[in-house]
């Protein structure tokens, strides 16, 4: 298997949570593709039923159907198996028993819920629009304590560990942008930044560069502003396109490379014979 052009993945949703297409069918578009190496992420289960989480008792599913695919394609492309887990509160993320037992290849840790003042979960993983509501309804039109608050639980789940790849590590950062321009570049958000990125500099996850919003909204996550500080501490990187359709696998990817590229770095960090490897970045187009 030649291993060429960084065309791997590990950022993947299927229909076991809210992605639009079966495994198999991520498998297919990803050998179209010419992918050496892909992982599937499902959103793990939270204590509380979503419409874009699984549910434990999917989970002997997933992994069968996932040893299934490794062993019909073996030889083809290295598959892997994960979860995207969510740091909720102390009793539900990537560190808990529960999830450190699962047969898994790795783990991805997100941030995607808040509290709110009366205690309630808060989805903030939502468009601008519906953001500006929230940061009004919930939290009373504070946007610097939400903000606050949501790298707070990211430092948490930093601390805790229990995942290898940091998802989508600044998703907070359009959002917040949208509702106050200007906002990235206050001395105190980036303040912030330098905190969170260094602490998972000492940790030493990976940070994924999400291309999941790069066709729509022309920014990755985290911000491309933040690859040289990446680099500067020390910090490995991948590429992912956080996809829920198969068509979508590749979508930003020579873009994110690119930019990795001119920011200084010259390997992404890629899963081969079960071990996470520096390769070196290549950009053919």
């Amino acid at each position: 298997m030649v291993r060429t052009e960084n065309l791997t993945n590990y950022h993947s949703h299927s229909l076991y949570c809210d992605g639009r297409a079966n495994m198999e069918d991520f498998v297919r578009f990803a050998l179209s593709g010419g992918f050496t190496s892909y992982g599937f992420s499902s959103h793990a289960p939270l204590p509380f039923s979503t419409a874009w989480t699984m549910e434990w008792d999917s989970m002997d599913d997933y992994l069968a159907e996932f040893r299934r695919l490794k062993a019909r394609y073996a030889g083809q492309i290295e598959l892997y198996i994960g979860l995207e887990i969510d740091y909720l509160n102390e009793e539900s993320n990537p560190s808990i028993a529960r999830f450190r037992e699962l047969p898994l290849d790795y783990c991805i840790g997100s941030v995607h819920l808040l509290y709110n003042d009366k205690g309630e979960v808060v989805d903030i993983d939502v468009s601008a629009d519906k953001f500006r509501t929230i940061v009004n309804k919930e939290f009373g039109g504070d946007l610097m304590r939400v903000v606050h608050l949501y790298y707070e639980r990211l430092m948490r789940m930093v601390e805790l560990g229990g995942f290898d790849i940091v998802g989508h590590a600044d998703k907070m950062h359009y959002n917040a942008a949208a509702y106050r321009p200007g906002l990235l570049d206050e001395p105190w958000y980036d303040a912030l930044m330098q905190d969170y990125f260094n602490a998972i500099a000492r940790k030493g996850y990976i940070v994924e560069v999400n291309t999941k919003a790069w066709l729509d909204l022309g920014t990755f996550y985290p911000n491309e502003r933040y690859f040289p500080m990446l680099l500067e501490k020390g910090i490995r990187v991948q590429v992912n396109s956080d996809s829920h359709y198969p068509e979508r696998i590749n979508n930003g990817r020579l873009q994110a490379l690119a930019a990795l590229q001119a920011s200084g770095y010259h390997t992404v960090t890629e899963r081969y014979n079960n071990e996470w490897k520096d390769m070196p970045l290549i950009i053919n187009t």
